[in-house]
């Protein structure tokens, strides 16, 4: 009893121990388990409501913003527009917005003309479009809307394809119109699916196909064009409708053999609008400093015309065309006649592909001058946009105006608020104003046409500056232009741009072609035709070609090294063959004679002596064949030979070179290819190159490379370039290294195939 008590206290104490230890290995459990399954089941994405919440939520956050970025992308109206200076930018902007809609609204309705549409539709395709590049165009300065070389490309298409349905129609302005209208506003719906599925897919580059002469030849001969295409309005003359090739130059006969019958009072209508024009062009270019925005003399013109033409009523039975009825407000939007894509769908890429062409080309300078970036892709999404919303409401397809443009950067315009203002001034016009200038006289909008293409038609004097800088440059402008004129536009351009790549083909056939020599006491090496203190290293020639060389120009390539190396290496190996075939036929002869000569001796003698006699024959052919193989290998080639000193001896057999044959030697032991001007090899490349190292080392001469660049190097390896016979010591990191080896060894050294690191 004692003793339990006196161990009760202690036992009791224990139980505790173990009872407190249990219950916190319990809660342990309870609690640290489902943590650890939770976190388990987590990483595997089967736990509860609360994981799938949460992958949701991420989901959801992520999509969100990757959706937030492609809207700022495709939108940049919402990334500009918040931090848009007001103070500082709004009231140029506004100046700069008024000042081109006035110019906008003569030249829309004047290009409506070109496009073979009524005026009013210029003045739509002066509103959507310009309204919809404000909110996704990225140029500040640009002005879209409509353009001369657009207006007759459009023109073009509405006449060879309008007319088939009207011929039989009675004449009424609703039935005229309603087919070209609908021509032009699907081609525009065209344009734009083709410059917006470019621009989402970053086809922005195409544009540099299109190189600057091309771009201004073209320029140039549409401006021709538009010019020819404005005589019917400024003589008064009925023309027969053509297209097609040569159509220019059947109107031009037509323009010729009509001119008799044409209206004096239109005639001095655009001869004195003209002269006004090209008097208030010249004031603004004089008074550019001292005026704070140019004088509007197109509108002044639109207004004062109008108003003679109505006072005196030219409308009613006057030998001077009006207008006539120009319906007020907007009309609804129309679906496009797919049935025409068919038919349209080439012109459309031609035009799509032109627009993009001019707005970039601005845009990129106005952005260089005045210090942003233009995202190429982006444009092309919404110079598409502008086409295709714009002609669901019946526009025809637009670009940029290089005149318009200018004057919105001379006028103080910071952004495309000017745009937007601008479009809004045109809409002003199109709901209450419009209908104004019923009375206007077309040979009035023909002179603003006309005065408005003094840019493009001074592009003719790039002929002389061409010629002076890069006449294959001018040979592209001039082929361009040409075919332009004779062609129609969409052919026009697809023959510019096939001979301007083939161009770029002929020139890499023949690039400069040239024999190095290192200037004294450095490692430069130049041409030594060029520079007379540039030296021949003795015994090495250093070729080089500026140009890359694949399957085009290596046939060039190869018969340019044979011709400046002064050895004609064909010639040499041809003869080195026919000799060394003429010592085997001897010497085979030779055989066959002695053969015959011992077959008679053993005849008489016994038969140990016939034997001996097979046996010198057979020992005389096996080293006749092996004469014949050592005939066979080339100077490059590796061939052992243990000598008592247990050295390896590369020198063919004396019988065999060219000195024993009584050939001549080419002055140089080692031949250096500079191919720091390769940016790519192809197999024909390959061959080529082999065929080199293999014909100089059948004239005991040995090829190196030198300074070939990092990729080029990869692209011989995984053509199997490097074997046995070229190793990759024949490769050098530049020309004075493979000089300074050649020189340390004249003779071709041995090829082993010996792993080398790459240089």
């Amino acid at each position: 009893m004692g003793l339990a008590d006196a161990s009760g206290p202690r036992d009791t104490q224990a139980l505790l121990s173990a009872t407190q230890a249990m219950e916190l290995r319990r809660r342990d459990y309870h609690m640290e388990r489902p943590l650890l399954n939770q976190e388990h089941l987590e990483e595997l994405g089967r736990w509860g409501s609360a994981p799938r919440t949460r992958q949701w939520r991420t989901w959801l956050q992520c999509s969100h913003a990757r959706a937030r970025a492609l809207l700022l992308q495709h939108l940049p109206v919402l990334v500009w527009l918040p931090r848009y200076p007001v103070r500082d930018w709004l009231l140029g902007d506004l100046l700069s917005g008024m000042s081109v809609a006035i110019m906008q609204l003569p030249q829309g309705l004047a290009y409506a003309f070109l496009a073979g549409l009524p005026p009013v539709f210029g003045l739509y395709s002066s509103f959507y479009p310009v309204f919809v590049y404000f909110l996704f165009g990225t140029s500040r300065h640009i002005s879209v809307g409509t353009f001369a070389v657009m207006s007759v490309m459009v023109g073009s298409v509405t006449e060879s394809l309008a007319p088939q349905t009207l011929n039989d129609s009675p004449i009424n302005e609703t039935t005229r119109d309603a087919d070209p209208v609908q021509v032009a506003s699907t081609l525009s719906v065209l344009v734009g699916l083709f410059q917006v599925g470019l621009g989402l897919i970053h086809f922005g580059f195409l544009v540099t196909y299109l190189s600057e002469p091309l771009v201004r030849g073209y320029t140039t001969a549409a401006a021709v064009q538009v010019f020819v295409s404005q005589l019917k309005y400024v003589f008064g003359l009925h023309l027969s409708s053509h297209s097609g090739p040569l159509s220019l130059i059947y109107t031009v006969l037509e323009v010729c053999r009509k001119l008799p019958q044409s209206k004096v009072g239109t005639v001095v209508t655009a001869a004195v609008a003209g002269v006004v024009l090209v008097v208030v062009k010249l004031l603004n270019d004089k008074l550019q400093r001292q005026l704070p925005m140019p004088i509007p003399g197109e509108l002044l013109m639109l207004i004062g015309a109008t108003g003679i033409s109505y006072g005196i009523g030219l409308r009613d039975g006057s030998e001077v065309d009006v207008v006539g009825n120009i319906s007020a407000g907007l009309v609804p939007p129309v679906a496009p006649n797919t049935q025409l894509f068919s038919k349209l769908v080439g012109s459309a890429f031609t035009i799509a592909v032109v627009g993009f062409a001019i707005a970039i080309s601005l845009g990129k300078i106005f952005a260089l001058r005045h210090g942003y970036r233009v995202d190429s892709n982006q444009e092309l999404v919404a110079l598409g946009l502008s086409n295709l919303i714009g002609g669901i409401f019946q526009c025809f397809p637009v670009s940029c105006s290089m005149s318009r443009s200018l004057v919105q950067e001379s006028t103080g315009g910071n952004s495309q608020v000017a745009g937007a203002i601008s479009s809004l001034f045109i809409l002003l016009i199109i709901i209450k104003l419009g209908e104004l200038f019923r009375d206007l006289p077309k040979a009035v909008l023909a002179a603003i046409v006309i005065v408005n293409l003094k840019g493009m038609l001074r592009q003719l004097s790039d002929v002389c500056s061409l010629w002076k800088a890069n006449r294959a440059d001018l040979l592209i402008w001039l082929v361009t232009f040409a075919a332009t004129i004779l062609l129609n536009m969409d052919l026009g351009l697809m023959v510019a741009v096939v001979f301007s790549l083939l161009l770029v083909v002929v020139r890499t056939q023949m690039p400069h072609y040239s024999i190095l020599g290192q200037v004294p006491d450095t490692d430069i090496y130049r041409d030594v035709t060029e520079y007379s203190e540039a030296k021949e290293v003795p015994g090495v020639k250093v070729f080089r070609s500026s140009a890359t060389v694949y399957f085009a120009n290596a046939d060039f390539y190869s018969d340019a090294l044979k011709q400046r190396c002064g050895v004609d290496v064909d010639f040499l190996i041809s003869q080195k063959k026919k000799l060394l075939k003429k010592r085997e036929q001897l010497k085979l002869k030779q055989l066959q004679k002695e053969e015959k000569l011992q077959k008679q001796a053993a005849s008489s003698k016994g038969t140990s002596v016939s034997i001996n006699v097979n046996t010198s024959l057979e020992d005389m052919r096996s080293n006749n064949v092996e004469d014949c193989k050592v005939m066979q290998v080339g100077p490059g080639d590796k061939m052992e030979d243990t000598t008592a000193n247990g050295q390896e001896d590369s020198k063919a057999p004396d019988g065999s070179t060219l000195k024993a044959l009584g050939l001549p030697q080419p002055d140089f032991h080692s031949l250096i290819l500079d191919l720091g001007a390769l940016s790519f090899v192809d197999t024909v490349c390959l061959k080529s190159l082999k065929n080199i190292f293999h014909d100089f080392r059948e004239i005991e001469v040995e090829v190196y490379m030198a300074a070939c660049h990092s990729p080029v190097v990869s692209q011989l390896e995984a053509g199997h370039f490097f074997d046995a016979s070229i190793t990759k010591k024949h490769l050098f990191a530049s020309v004075h290294d493979a000089v300074t080896f050649a020189l340390q060894h004249p003779r071709p050294v041995p090829d082993s195939p010996v792993s080398v690191t790459r240089l």
